[in-house]
C-alpha cells in the first residue's frame, strides 16, 4: 500500500476483549477518525466500538474470561478466535494492528502474526510489572509502539529496553454522570439523609456469580447495625443480578451517578476501583477467583496491591481483601468505618486527591491517535 493510501485511508485491525477495553477502543476510534476520517477499523470489540465504526468480528462478551481455569475451559473457542483473526489479517493486510489490554490473547496474536510484518501498537499496556514479566521478551520482539496510561509504567518498560510513552490516563477526562443528584435520588426514591452502599461486583457474569454471595452476606452484616441502609448495585450490560437482597436498587443506565452520589462502595478489583477514586466515593476493594486460579495467581503476582488506586499511589489508600480474606466480616467492618465521618474516611479521600493528580491532563485519546497516525503514515 503506497504512502498516499496509507495517509488517506489507513486500515486498522483492532482488538479489545472486555468491557473497559471496548469503552477505550471506541474513544480511540473516534479520535483517529477525527484526524483521519477515512480510517477503517476491523476486529474484535463491543457495542461501543461498533457504534464508533468498528466492523466487528467477535463481540467482547464472547471473549471476557477471567482466571486460569476459566480460560482453559474456553480454550477451543479462543483457538478458533485466533485462527479467524489470523485469516482476516492475511486477507486484509492492514496498515497497523491496535491491541488494547487483554494480554492473554493479544500478545499471542502479536507473536502469531509476526511473519505478516504488520506494525503493532499496544494501547493500555499489559500489567507485566505484576504478572508474567517473562512476557517482556515477546513484547520487545513484536510490539512496534507502546502507549502507557499509568505514570509509573513508562519507566518500568523503558528500564527493560522498551520505548513507551505515557499519554495520560483516560480517567483524567472522565465524563460526569448524565444524571443530577436530585434526579438520581428522585428516580430511586432516596432521601438526602439516606446512607447508600454501592455494590460494584464486576462487569462479567463470571465475576457476578462468584462475588454476589459475599455481597449479599456483607449487606446482611451491615444492616444488623444500619437496618435502613440503602443498597444500589451498578449493573453492567449483558449480566444478570440475583434479586435476593431486600430493597435492592438496580442502576444500569448511569452507574457513575451511583458512584458519585453514594456514601461508600464495595468494589470488585478492576477499572471500577479507579473510577471510584475519580468520582470521590470511599471504597473497599475485594476479589475472588476460583480456588485453582487463586493459587496460581498468588504464585505469579509480583505486585504488592490489587487495586489500581493503591498501585498508582504506591501505598494502601483503600483496604483490599482478596480470596479467603474477602469475608463478610472483614468487608462489613471496613465499610462500617467508612460510613462514618472517620479519620479513615478522610484518609481515603485525601489519597484520592493524590491519585487524581497522577493521571495526567485531558486529551489522552487525541494524543494516542496522533501518535498512532504519525507512526502509521510516516513509518
Amino acid at each position: 500500500m503506497n504512502l498516499q493510501n496509507k495517509s488517506n485511508q489507513p486500515i486498522f485491525f483492532i482488538v479489545a476483549g472486555e468491557a473497559s477495553g471496548d469503552l477505550h477502543g471506541a474513544k480511540l476510534i473516534r479520535a483517529i477518525k477525527k484526524k483521519s476520517p477515512k480510517s477503517r477499523f476491523i476486529g474484535h470489540g463491543g457495542d461501543k466500538m461498533t457504534e464508533a465504526g468498528l466492523e466487528r468480528m467477535i463481540h467482547t462478551d464472547q471473549l471476557a474470561f477471567m482466571g486460569f481455569s476459566e480460560v482453559i475451559k474456553h480454550l477451543p473457542f479462543m483457538i478458533k478466535a485466533m485462527d479467524e483473526s489470523l485469516t482476516k489479517l492475511q486477507e486484509l493486510k492492514p496498515n497497523r494492528i491496535i491491541l488494547i489490554d487483554y494480554p492473554g490473547f493479544n500478545l499471542r496474536l502479536a507473536k502469531n502474526c509476526q511473519e505478516l510484518k504488520i506494525p503493532i501498537t499496544y494501547f493500555i499496556l499489559p500489567q507485566l510489572w505484576a504478572w508474567k514479566e517473562n512476557r517482556i521478551k515477546s513484547f520487545r520482539n513484536h510490539i512496534d509502539q507502546s502507549l502507557s496510561i499509568f505514570p509509573f509504567e513508562q519507566d518500568w518498560f523503558e528500564s527493560r529496553g522498551i520505548s513507551a510513552k505515557f499519554v495520560g490516563h483516560p480517567f483524567s477526562e472522565i465524563e460526569i454522570p448524565k444524571t443530577t443528584k436530585v434526579q438520581f435520588f428522585s428516580k430511586h426514591k432516596i432521601d438526602e439523609s439516606d446512607t447508600i452502599l454501592v455494590l460494584l461486583p464486576g462487569s462479567r457474569q463470571q465475576e457476578i456469580d462468584r462475588h454476589w454471595p459475599i455481597c449479599r452476606k456483607t449487606v446482611a452484616a451491615l444492616r444488623q447495625e444500619k437496618p435502613d441502609l440503602k443498597v444500589i448495585v451498578g449493573k453492567a450490560g449483558g449480566v444478570e443480578i440475583p434479586k435476593n437482597i431486600k430493597g435492592l436498587i438496580v442502576e444500569d443506565e448511569d452507574i457513575r451517578a451511583a458512584m458519585a452520589f453514594g456514601t461508600v462502595a464495595l468494589t470488585a478489583s478492576g477499572t471500577a476501583t479507579l473510577e471510584c477514586a475519580v468520582l470521590d466515593i470511599p471504597e473497599v476493594v475485594f476479589y475472588k477467583l476460583s480456588t485453582i486460579s487463586g493459587i496460581i495467581a498468588n504464585k505469579l503476582n509480583k505486585s504488592p496491591f490489587a487495586a489500581m488506586v493503591n498501585l498508582i499511589a504506591g501505598r494502601e489508600v483503600v483496604r483490599e481483601f482478596l480470596q479467603k480474606d474477602a469475608t463478610e466480616k472483614n468487608l462489613a467492618n471496613a465499610l462500617n468505618i467508612l460510613l462514618e465521618p472517620s479519620k479513615e474516611r478522610r484518609g481515603v479521600l485525601s489519597g484520592y486527591d493524590e491519585v487524581r493528580r497522577s493521571l495526567g491532563i485531558p486529551g489522552v485519546y487525541d494524543r494516542a491517535a496522533e501518535m498512532i497516525l504519525k507512526r502509521t503514515c510516516h513509518g
